[in-house]
């Protein structure tokens, strides 16, 4: 099986966080039998600067036979975000159908909240939010701009078709947790088309018997998502008011670094787009220091969509192992110093370790003449970890390891049911020790 991925890296640190994604992603494909073929366009601001579009006029027409659409990030200090965001992202949502934007927020082990007393597995929700209408629509325009009477009109636009979408996505989402849905709005001062918004919740809440409704207004929504984030589990909401509730998801729940996005075509007729919450970060542009794992995790929603659930399950453990591991890197976002390409590194190890059978392996990649690092993969029945350090490997071997690794790579028998301490091994930067 193969698929035909577009890659968007678009702007500020876009770039850099999926090149680096890429090979990891070709990786943990290719566990699982999955070739994957990647076509990378040069869209975003700079085309813009060059030509004064964000896109081609057919762009859509060109990405429209892929698999999916995996885009790294939009927005320019120089240019205004409503042109790059209505000159790239929005076109792609709108034209190919995108209505659900699936949002999750998790707070890992390992990483803090700015919120007092929540651990590991506390926060756990998802946002389902109205990707191609609403406040989004682009209804509306500006009349006798520059004199004293003029006008400014900004129209919602909420259809049938759009909000019983993502109102049903969420309530079989909710179906599929915990059976609690949250559903946002401001019915008070909207009183058409939130009103109207509450009817087809209501409507189709009637399917989903198990499934408890708590309605809330944004105000409160956005208040009890800090002061009682626990008590989540699924949220719908329209595209304004999703796009605000998914920002305070991801800080409480740790980093906008850790945050993954999915726009979902529902009917199969158009690819799906994945992307980091994050954005461009220009303020961080150059630096290497963007955090990959918003990139990897959407990418993981991307392969879920694509009907590939191991892969994408593979990708998920990976980047929980490296958060639960206090030895791990992380970039600054998380309180670390690490670059971008050593918490992919870091992912990828832990996608040899999780698997079922891997040799002892010395990477190429993670050793150079001016950086003598190299990182060895064990197989063991019960492996601790792996770290790097300078020319050497430090290994932990428990009870039931079958081989450890000796000197040049030569395999030693281990004694079973013995638990060997720390030992740092010299080896061969390259070279492959078959368990």
């Amino acid at each position: 099986m193969s698929y035909q991925i577009v890659t968007i890296p678009g702007d500020g640190i876009g770039p850099k966080v999926v090149s680096e994604t890429l090979p990891l992603l070709h990786e943990a494909a290719s566990r699982h039998a999955i070739d994957l073929e990647f076509t990378n366009y040069g869209w975003g601001t700079e085309r813009y600067l060059e030509t004064g579009a964000m896109m081609p006029d057919d762009g859509l027409d060109q990405i429209a036979d892929a698999d999916s659409l995996l885009l790294g990030a939009v927005g320019h200090p120089e240019v205004p975000d409503h042109l790059t965001l209505h000159g790239l992202l929005l076109p792609i949502r709108k034209g190919f159908n995108q209505q659900v934007c699936k949002r999750p927020s998790i707070l890992f082990d390992g990483v803090e909240s700015p919120l007092r007393g929540y651990e590991g597995g506390d926060i756990d929700f998802v946002v389902y939010r109205e990707n191609t209408e609403g406040e989004y629509s682009d209804t509306g325009g500006r009349v006798h701009d520059g004199l004293d009477h003029e006008v400014a009109i900004q129209s919602a636009v909420f259809t049938r078709d759009g909000t019983e979408t993502i109102v049903r996505a969420a309530f079989e989402a909710a179906a599929a947790r915990e059976g609690h849905l949250t559903s946002i709005t401001k019915s008070n001062a909207q009183a058409f088309s939130m009103t109207f918004w509450d009817d087809i919740v209501e409507e189709i809440s009637t399917e989903y018997p198990t499934v408890e409704v708590e309605p809330l207004l944004i105000d409160a929504g956005s208040m009890d998502l800090v002061r009682r984030p626990e008590e989540f589990d699924v949220l719908v909401a329209s595209n304004l008011f999703g796009d605000i509730l998914t920002d305070i998801g991801a800080i409480v729940s740790g980093s906008m670094g850790l945050a993954p996005s999915g726009n979902i075509n529902v009917d199969g007729r158009h690819p799906s787009m994945f992307e980091p919450v994050h954005g461009s970060a220009p303020d961080i542009v150059g630096e290497d220091i963007a955090n990959p794992m918003a990139t990897v995790l959407s990418s993981a929603m991307l392969f879920e969509e694509l009907g590939e659930p191991d892969i994408s399950a593979s990708l998920w453990n990976a980047v929980r192992q490296v958060l639960g591991d206090d030895d791990a890197p992380v970039t600054p976002d998380l309180g670390g110093s690490a670059s971008t390409g050593e918490v992919v590194a870091a992912i990828e190890t832990r996608l040899w370790l999780l698997s079922e059978t891997h040799p002892g392996y010395v990477s190429k990649k993670w050793a150079s003449a001016d950086k003598p690092t190299a990182v060895l993969i064990i197989k063991t029945s019960r492996w601790t970890e792996t770290s790097r350090q300078s020319k050497n490997v430090s290994l932990t071997y428990r009870h039931q390891s079958r081989w450890m690794v000796g000197p040049d790579t030569d395999p030693m028998p281990c004694p079973a049911a013995r638990t060997h301490p720390r030992t740092s091994l010299r080896v061969r930067r390259g070279s492959l020790a078959t368990l």
